[in-house]
């Protein structure tokens, strides 16, 4: 949908809101806003559980950053899992700041579901929301936060539902997310096996025990050190494919 006319994003009504790292609420004009830290930011609302709601708010502890990041549905916890999951993410804030803007009538608002920094400094902010579930005022909010990160040099992405078995496997992997999974001489023992791609249970095998490699195998595949050649064609299994990937350890 697009923006009203007359809508200028360099006007002084287009502010963000936003809590500081003091915990004191902020309002600044958005071009003043275009080197914080939104990464780091505490969210603007609160997550509520509220009895009978169709919606399930919780925190996802993201490998990440160390942190627990917020959601408000599965979609967004599902999202969430595929930012935390995509190596080139360095930081991670939901519900970051309120957009501000006037729509010519009255004062509209938006907080969008996610800031995230990539490894290269860029910005990403993210709106799940199903194809289905979009009103012509939600549809008028993204339209308004896509104009607005444009301005201040970030990318917009609104995302729907993610692909099925490209979002299995990720939720499979990061049951082994944490450190935790990480032995190390393991790691070097799978690591050396996978430099010769072959099956992934034959490879847990000849690394050692398979209940002592497996753990560490998945973790290696959360991380990419090891890889396979899809993630979203098939499932995980005995069978799969896996190889060394290229680059080092997160």
């Amino acid at each position: 949908m697009a923006v009203q006319a007359g809508v200028d994003l360099e006007g002084p009504y287009v502010e963000l809101s936003y809590v500081d790292a003091v915990r004191e609420r902020r309002r600044r004009p958005l071009l003043d806003c275009v080197t914080g830290r939104f990464e780091d930011v505490a969210p603007v609302r609160p997550f509520r559980w509220p009895r009978g709601e169709r919606h399930f708010a919780g925190w996802y502890w993201a490998a990440t950053t160390g942190q627990h990041v917020g959601f408000e549905s599965w979609l967004e916890r599902d999202r969430l899992l595929l930012i935390d999951f995509d190596p080139d993410v360095v930081g991670i804030a939901s519900q970051p700041f309120w957009l501000h803007w006037h729509d010519g009538e009255r004062e509209r608002r938006h907080a969008p579901d996610y800031f995230v920094r990539r490894a290269d400094g860029s910005a990403v902010v993210v709106d799940v929301r199903a194809d289905e579930r979009i009103e012509p005022k939600d549809a008028e909010a993204f339209e308004m936060t896509r104009l607005a990160c444009a301005q201040a040099g970030w990318k917009f992405e609104r995302v729907g539902g993610p692909e099925p078995v490209l979002l299995a496997n990720v939720r499979w992997l990061s049951r082994y997310r944490h450190r935790r999974c990480l032995n190390t001489p393991v790691a070097a023992r799978l690591q050396d096996v996978f430099a010769e791609p072959g099956p992934l249970m034959a490879g847990a095998d000849a690394a050692g025990d398979r209940l002592a490699t497996l753990p560490v195998l998945f973790h290696l595949l959360w991380l990419q050190d090891l890889t396979v050649e899809d993630l979203s064609v098939e499932l995980l299994g005995p069978r799969t494919v896996v190889r060394l990937a290229g680059g080092g350890a997160r």
